[in-house]
């Protein structure tokens, strides 16, 4: 069965970091070559954060991230990570890992198969 399950969100303050993990099901690591972190505030789109690809390593952020959020895979593990540092009130959001079969990291949510259920992140200025 494809599962991902998100952990590590939280309430911090602006500055603080947190970090985030996804564990995936043996499956989803065999079927998928690329995976990604999602936000979605409220009353907002569900927006692109960062994607890496399973095998090789290669990354792509958003521009609203870059130098402070950091996406990493543990394949041994199979779980991917995403290190958020100088967090601020507009990272608030549900973050959600997302599996997709396309080996180059893409930004495009509509190409991510599969999905987490979210882990909720608020940052209070």
């Amino acid at each position: 069965q494809v599962q991902l399950v998100e952990s590590g969100g939280g309430l911090v303050q602006a500055g603080d970091s947190l970090r985030l993990s996804c564990a995936a099901s043996e499956r989803t690591f065999r079927n998928y070559y690329s995976m990604g972190w999602f936000r979605q505030a409220p009353g907002k789109e569900r927006e692109f954060v960062a994607a890496v690809r399973l095998t090789g390593g290669s990354t792509l952020y958003a521009d609203s991230v870059k130098g402070r959020f950091t996406i990493l895979r543990d394949n041994a593990k199979k779980t991917v990570y995403l290190e958020m540092n100088n967090l601020k009130p507009e990272d608030t959001a549900d973050y959600y890992c997302a599996a997709s079969a396309r080996v180059i990291p893409t930004a495009l949510k509509g190409l991510y198969d599969t999905w987490g259920q979210g882990t909720r992140v608020t940052v209070s200025s």
